[in-house]
């Protein structure tokens, strides 16, 4: 597949997937081998389809609003850099945190490797000590 073409994908997974919470294209769009590497202190490493379909289920409980929108997309050979940032409403329990109704809007990047037209790797990185804090659940600095 083209570079082109890898981006579209990953735009696929995060319109269709994360916005639309449309779990069903998921098998579509990643491998079966799929690997997440995400936060040590959010997610660790998720595996397979059956795991990021569970990972995607608890963040849009928590945030049945959620939007992701594409603020940047490189990508080069099999790999695909894009910078987003979620917005969503806490309506749903995260990690022990009662929902607090509060808007939430946390800035990340995934580095995704896509071999065959799916999904393969991702590497994600996002501000979850951000998240944390509009969540109430870690004191703001000062």
């Amino acid at each position: 597949m083209s570079a082109e073409e890898n981006k579209a994908l990953v735009r696929r997974c995060l319109a269709d997937v994360w916005d639309g919470g449309r779990l069903e294209r998921v098998d579509d769009l990643l491998a079966e081998s799929f690997v997440r590497h995400g936060p040590s202190a959010t997610e660790g490493e998720i595996r397979g389809r059956d795991g990021f379909k569970r990972l995607v289920s608890m963040y849009r409980a928590t945030y049945p609003d959620l939007r992701v929108p594409i603020e940047d997309q490189v990508a080069e050979g099999d790999l695909v850099v894009t910078r987003w940032t979620a917005r969503g409403t806490h309506r749903g329990e995260l990690m022990g945190i009662a929902p607090t109704g509060n808007p939430v809007s946390v800035s990340g990047m995934i580095l995704d490797r896509v071999v065959d037209g799916r999904i393969v790797e991702e590497w994600a990185s996002y501000d979850a000590l951000g998240m944390l804090r509009q969540l109430g659940a870690i004191p703001a600095p000062g």
